[in-house]
């Protein structure tokens, strides 16, 4: 037998070894000192993010009936009621997940500190299950957001996440709230559903299986290519907001269009930066 001393020294190093091997997870208060963060699934924490990259939720236009039902469904949440998680699926470019931030600084700049905006990444959703247990010991209410989510060819992960919006036995934490941006209303491609069809013993029964994981989320917001007096309505509301003057504005900003070949938010939002930056000008 070792002396007492070996003996602590020796208990120690397993401890320490131990404490290596365990599962690493954000302190809890770290979720109440920012309003946001990034999730990183590896390393199981929380990167708190000190300035949001959100546009005012006035200057966001071309969607007044998505903007109003995502606020109206965030501000109930944000106030302890009933609340769905939402899918915002459609053209590119026209602001979903630009949306979702606007909405959640409005909310907070309102109610300082009512909402937690989590982002994840799409290959960081087999770890979903982990932050949500970690976001249910928090008295706070958190919006989780997966920006551009969908799920390609052999792929299962949507099937865990299909329960871990609405069908496993715990559920959804109830101060937790999953929003996800996408180009596909059904998130999973076509050829998908077709392959799962083929080789099951209930064909129908596959398709819907796929198809249901856009069911788990209770709102449904579908944001369309924008017309021409609604991207130009953009570019002016930009412009006004940053004092961006220019007597060919409408012009400039069709020819910036007709170069990109669409017309989007996000192309009105990049013509305005090309604008800024000539007039010697940040954003």
């Amino acid at each position: 037998m070792g002396s007492s001393g070996e003996k602590l020294s020796l208990l120690k190093r397993i401890a320490e070894a131990l404490e290596a091997l365990a599962p690493k997870h954000a302190a809890l208060p770290a979720l109440d000192k920012a309003d946001a963060f990034v999730w990183n699934g590896g390393e199981k924490t929380l990167k708190p993010i000190s300035k949001v990259n959100a546009l005012p939720l006035k200057l966001l236009l071309g969607v007044e009936r998505q903007k109003a039902e995502l606020l109206e469904n965030s501000t109930h949440f944000a106030k302890g009621y009933s609340a769905n998680n939402v899918l915002l699926w459609g053209a590119r470019g026209m602001g979903k997940s630009s949306l979702i931030k606007a909405v959640h600084a409005h909310i907070n700049q309102d109610t300082p500190h009512a909402l937690g905006l989590i982002e994840i990444h799409r290959e960081d959703i087999a770890s979903l299950p982990e932050l949500l247990a970690l976001l249910s010991s928090s008295q706070r209410r958190f919006i989780v957001f997966c920006d551009d989510l969908s799920f390609e060819k052999g792929e299962t992960s949507y099937k865990s996440l299909k329960a871990v919006l609405e069908g496993g036995l715990e559920g959804r934490p109830a101060n937790v709230l999953f929003y996800a941006t996408s180009n596909r209303r059904h998130l999973i491609p076509r050829d998908m559903a077709g392959n799962e069809r083929s080789t099951a013993i209930n064909p129908a029964e596959a398709v819907e299986e796929g198809v249901s994981l856009s069911d788990r989320f209770g709102l449904w917001l579908g944001l369309y290519s924008c017309s021409q007096a609604d991207y130009l309505a953009m570019v002016e509301s930009y412009a006004k907001h940053f004092g961006l003057g220019d007597k060919d504005l409408q012009t400039k900003a069709l020819e910036w269009a007709q170069t990109r070949g669409a017309r989007s938010g996000r192309v009105a939002w990049q013509f305005t930066q090309a604008l800024a930056g000539k007039a010697g000008k940040g954003l």
